[in-house]
């Protein structure tokens, strides 16, 4: 997995040389994944030489990780699948550099993400469903889809476009099950994202992203691709999921259990009935238990006010920072709670040292229609994600299995699955929601609320080594 020996160990940063939306995310309304498949080995890698060189002709340029005086109108990026690199001429020892998650691939490696049962590979739609033929996903953010059709179109003369999803960004950030999403990434070394200023998390190592660089831990850097230089550096992974938010089955699931808590015998020690107003205009005692349920499973109330720092109520006066807390040992923010099994912060935890070193890069966007709570219905929606980090198995493949669907940093939670992103039953699931009095109140009975329909692991290669592809032979 990691090697302590590398010759660009002092390399210095250059940003202009690491594809766009990995150290600092975009903001557009639109985006379209094209997964690729290699039909014409010499029509791509001329794409692809096209896509780096200073004079690209009507070929999308890929973005870099460089500021831009005015907002372009779209954003191309590229990532390769193990495949992919196959198809385009890779040889068979330059292969076998990459690590094993990304070999395998995210197929064979579904049971280590909760990708069985009704998220099982097997379940996918095309493209998905024929895992040989994902070569590439390309991505195009964009302002406006006349602009994504224009590139789409350039893309399909070097490239079989074999899949498209479109997604896009709602209001206010949110996604489907009605949260605010998106607010604290990884802040990184040597990268200045303004909107991060008054976040004061601990500052991580490239390497925690990029490859190349120094990581978390003392002397180890993740292992690069070969040949280092052209080909690893500056290089990262990413895992693209097509995940699949039964918006209306968790709406349900909360009114049954508010429904069931009002019954409860400690219910005023989850919600007194005199505290119904700090949840504003509107609100019964029903509907508020609704939405604690909600905030203590995701571990954020549904405008991104984190439950640890406002557990009485979604509107704090004054405001909190949505970024700067942490988990102490006597926190009202469950330990089960998806944020805080995601990203325990400084929290207690068995094995303290995983804390920050398994933090990765998120992006996505809502694809499917608009939800509207009053009027559930059958269609699918959900989120596009890019999960990205310098090694698959140490940090995303890690989080899933270790942490979101076995417990394992937290005795009080071992043995259950994440109540929202989980791999859940009605049979075994069970949640604590935790009381003022410092108990707890166990809920059973939750459905799988997310379930992936499709996706890939990808190598997000630098600029450079986008360059490297395109001069391969043979």
């Amino acid at each position: 997995m990691v090697n302590i020996e590398t010759n660009i160990q002092n390399t210095k940063y250059r940003p202009e040389d690491i594809q766009g939306n990995i150290v600092r995310g975009y903001n557009f309304k639109y985006v379209r994944h094209l997964i690729l498949e290699v039909s014409d080995v010499k029509a791509a890698r001329r794409f692809l030489a096209a896509s780096v060189s200073d004079d690209s002709g009507d070929v999308p340029s890929i973005t870099r990780e460089t500021s831009w005086k005015k907002k372009p109108e779209s954003c191309f990026n590229i990532g390769f699948t193990y495949e992919g690199l196959k198809a385009l001429g890779l040889s068979r020892k330059q292969l076998a550099s990459f690590p094993k998650e990304f070999v395998e691939g995210m197929t064979k490696r579904a049971l280590k993400i909760g990708d069985f049962g009704e998220s099982a590979p097997e379940t996918w739609p095309a493209p998905f469903d024929q895992p040989d033929r994902v070569h590439i996903v390309a991505s195009v953010h964009a302002k406006n889809i006349k602009s994504i059709d224009g590139i789409q179109d350039i893309v399909a003369r070097s490239f079989n476009v074999i899949g498209v999803r479109d997604g896009r960004a709602l209001d206010k950030g949110k996604i489907v099950f009605g949260y605010v999403d998106g607010i604290s990434q990884p802040k990184l070394k040597h990268v200045h994202d303004p909107s991060e200023d008054k976040d004061d998390q601990p500052i991580n190592p490239l390497g925690v992203v990029l490859l190349g660089y120094p990581t978390r831990l003392e002397g180890v850097l993740f292992s690069l691709p070969q040949p280092e230089k052209e080909l690893g550096f500056n290089g990262t992974f990413n895992a693209f999921r097509v995940l699949s938010q039964n918006a209306a089955e968790f709406e349900t699931y909360l009114t049954e259990a508010a429904e069931d808590l009002l019954k409860h015998k400690d219910i005023d020690h989850l919600l007194p009935a005199k505290e119904v107003k700090l949840f504003g205009k509107g609100h019964t005692r029903k509907s508020a238990i609704r939405e604690i349920v909600a905030a203590q499973m995701l571990g954020r109330w549904r405008n991104g006010v984190p439950y640890e720092t406002s557990p009485d109520t979604p509107n704090p006066d004054p405001e909190v920072s949505l970024t700067n807390f942490n988990y102490g040992y006597k926190s009202r923010c469950p330990v089960g709670a998806h944020m805080r099994r995601a990203n325990p912060r400084g929290g207690p935890i068995v094995q303290h040292v995983a804390n920050r070193t398994r933090r990765i890069v998120r992006r996505g966007m809502v694809y499917g229609p608009d939800f509207d709570p009053s009027k559930p219905d059958n269609e699918e929606r959900g989120l596009l994600g890019n999960f990205i980090g310098a090694n698959l198995g140490a940090q995303f493949e890690a989080i899933m299995y270790d942490w979101l669907n076995l417990g394992l940093q937290h005795p009080d939670i071992t043995g259950s699955n994440d109540p929202i992103l989980g791999a859940n039953s009605r049979e075994t699931s069970w949640f604590d929601l935790t009381l003022k009095n410092g108990g707890k109140i166990r809920l059973r009975g939750f459905p799988r609320f997310i379930t992936s329909r499709g996706g890939a692991y990808t190598f997000l290669p630098s600029i450079r080594a986008v360059k490297y592809l395109s001069d391969l032979s043979g």
